[in-house]
């Protein structure tokens, strides 16, 4: 039952107000599913289970239900913690979309100089489109841009301006769905049915599936591609009870000197 209403409210409600309406619900969810069982290392906090989360097929036990992280996002916060000096450095940081787990944590890090955008969501700073950005060359330290390049037409357009931005040493990461079993990217404008979407490239907004040659591109658009798969770093106990997908790669990148 929960994993319908779950995949009926993905799919009805769009993005923006979702964001909204889930302050309000989280907290209740979070107390409603507290227990011993796993644990979501951003807060700490631990449950009986975690909820489902899919546009099309479902994955059980993926969404935190106190910070709404993904795998994803739990991997990403252990990376940045136990092998990043994101945490203790002075960094001047552009966040795409950012995620709510995130938001307030990055926001309260008096070592950065945080700043979000998005064209979209209303928790962002700066409203601005990823293939045209207001922001001066060579400005940023860090840029998290994760699971938006698979929303964007014209993503080569859209990794130029990441570059651009980026200043010379400066370290992107880039997530997006990715699947390694694909030599190269799919994409077809010709689908344009939203469950046909969601089935195909695994969400009805996206507008391609990623294969191995991602990485390639980035590193022709100037790039220094140094993919991580963190989880070989980490227990099987851990991977289990931080709810992560072994294997996962973070795609890290860095703008060497010019």
């Amino acid at each position: 039952m929960i994993k319908k209403l779950f995949k009926v409210i993905l799919n009805t409600i769009p993005r923006p107000l979702l964001i909204r309406i889930s302050y309000v619900v989280r907290p209740i969810i979070a107390f409603l599913l507290k227990g011993h069982t796993y644990t979501d290392p951003i807060d700490g906090k631990s449950f009986k289970k975690f909820l489902p989360y899919g546009y099309g097929n479902q994955r059980q036990n993926v969404l935190s239900p106190s910070t709404l992280s993904l795998e994803r996002h739990r991997l990403l916060w252990l990376y940045l913690k136990r092998k990043t000096d994101f945490f203790k450095t002075p960094k001047k940081v552009l966040h795409f979309a950012p995620e709510q787990c995130f938001l307030n944590r990055f926001k309260a890090l008096k070592n950065l100089d945080y700043t979000t955008t998005d064209l979209l969501s209303p928790i962002a700073d700066v409203k601005a489109d990823i293939c045209n950005l207001p922001f001066q060359d060579n400005t940023y330290d860090v840029i998290l841009c994760n699971h938006v390049l698979e929303h964007i037409k014209d993503d080569t357009k859209a990794m130029q301006e990441l570059y651009r931005v980026l200043k010379p040493n400066g370290m992107a990461i880039l997530q997006i769905p990715q699947d390694l079993s694909r030599k190269t990217t799919f994409e077809d404008d010709s689908i344009t049915d939203k469950k046909e979407r969601a089935k195909i490239f695994g969400q009805y907004d996206h507008v391609r599936i990623y294969g191995q040659d991602y990485f390639k591109k980035l590193e022709h658009i100037g790039f220094k591609v140094s993919p991580v798969n963190y989880t070989e770093h980490l227990t099987d106990q851990e991977i289990t009870r931080y709810c992560l997908a072994k294997g996962e790669v973070i795609p890290v990148v860095y703008k060497e000197e010019l």
